[in-house]
């Protein structure tokens, strides 16, 4: 993936602005009177800016009392709600300072790659140039956080910890980034430690590292991993019959349906009150050369969570994937990490098996109207997956 194409792009559709109306926000009052401006804390990760790049803002994200202020995979597996997230999100102070991508010469950047290199909050000491107060910044495709306040001293207070093979190929100044990553994740560390890793330039041969801005690191991350897992499952036999997976989660649905076919991947995302407005993105089975640009970094996350899947059952399959947003229950954008784990949780329910592809058709628009009074034959009609499948010709075709 190349990053800088992504960095000029955005989204089609534009998802819910926090509206607090709907949530219940700590006090703004009750933070500004704790709020301290040099206190002991805890940092979980790091947060780099895109705006001015190449000269960017970095952040240590920190909090005086850690409480899975950081840990996507653990509220989606505890069924975290939207509230609860942006309550703990809103605790995490972003303590900036601005470097250029490959100015790596400064002490408060060295911290960060130390932090980023931990798998646990790194406890430390921090001084900010003026006491914060109460404030959240929402991003489409990055976690909210709290407020921005510029870093005036930070020091690790404990003698960080990194993996053994973290810290290999951290060392490896040889190893392509790509390459670095892929084995990481073989290695069984997850994608959002992989993405803090790779936004502070940790990884990649010497001369080619640079800082990433965490929205696209996630992107790449997903893309990088995706694209390695495609590798192996292009070996393994297509599935057996049609299926359909349907769940989804804090208001992010997904119906996924898998054709007994070689690999093609298809997204379309919608908003539920907007009948006529999706954005959609396509690969066949050579992939794609250029970034999704309409689906953004929504399109390799789910299609990573599909993979997954697919990995696991060693086998592959041609994918046609559903999003549904419904703007009364996702109240407020939480980061792309809501789509893996939605898409993660619909591709783990127990599917639904058809006789033949018309039939699962059919089952998808009488579906979705039931559940969502909404007509997605435009979709499945503009769909250059089943365009494709319609018109290509089977070998014993010949």
């Amino acid at each position: 993936m190349d990053l800088n194409y992504i960095k000029d792009k955005g989204r089609t559709l534009h998802f819910p602005a926090l509206d607090p109306r709907k949530i219940k926000l700590q006090s703004q009052e009750e933070f500004n009177k704790n709020a301290k401006q040099d206190y002991f804390g805890a940092s979980p990760n790091i947060f780099i800016g895109r705006f001015g790049y190449p000269k960017i803002n970095v952040g240590i994200l920190n909090t005086e009392q850690y409480n899975n202020n950081d840990a996507p995979l653990t509220w989606s597996k505890e069924n975290y709600q939207i509230p609860q997230i942006i309550n703990l999100r809103t605790q995490l102070i972003n303590a900036q300072f601005k470097v250029e991508i490959k100015s790596f010469k400064n002490k408060f950047l060295e911290l960060s790659q130390e932090i980023s290199l931990s798998q646990k909050p790194v406890d430390i000491e921090i001084n900010l140039s003026k006491k914060p107060s109460f404030n959240t910044t929402l991003h489409q495709d990055e976690m909210p956080h709290g407020c921005n306040t510029k870093l005036k001293k930070a020091i690790a207070t404990e003698n960080i910890t990194v993996p053994r093979k973290v810290d290999q190929l951290v060392s490896d100044t040889d190893a392509k980034a790509r390459a670095a990553v892929e084995e990481l994740y073989k290695a069984g560390f997850d994608e959002h430690y992989l993405t803090k890793i790779l936004s502070v330039g940790n990884l990649g041969i010497k001369t080619e590292r640079k800082l990433v801005p965490t929205r696209w690191s996630i992107a790449a991350t997903d893309d990088i991993i995706g694209k390695s897992i495609i590798t192996q499952i292009k070996d393994y036999s297509t599935i057996d019959c049609h299926k359909a997976y349907f769940d989804g989660y804090l208001g992010n649905y997904y119906l996924i349906l898998l054709f007994p076919d070689v690999w093609q991947y298809e997204l379309f995302e919608s908003i539920i009150t907007e009948q006529t407005a999706f954005a959609t993105d396509y690969e066949n089975y050579y992939g794609r050369k250029q970034y999704a640009t309409e689906t953004a970094g929504g399109y390799y996350a789910a299609r990573l969570a599909i993979l997954e899947k697919l990995k696991q059952e060693k086998k592959q399959a041609t994918v046609l994937a559903l999003r549904f947003v419904d703007p009364n229950e996702y109240v407020a954008p939480l980061g792309v990490w809501v789509v893996r784990e939605a898409t993660r949780k619909a591709i783990a329910a127990k599917p639904i098996e058809f006789a033949d592809k018309q039939l699962m058709l059919d089952y998808t628009l009488q579906f979705i109207k039931k559940k969502f009074n909404y007509d997605c034959s435009l979709q499945l009609k503009q769909s250059i997956l089943l365009d494709t499948i319609k018109k290509q010709k089977k070998l014993f075709e010949f």
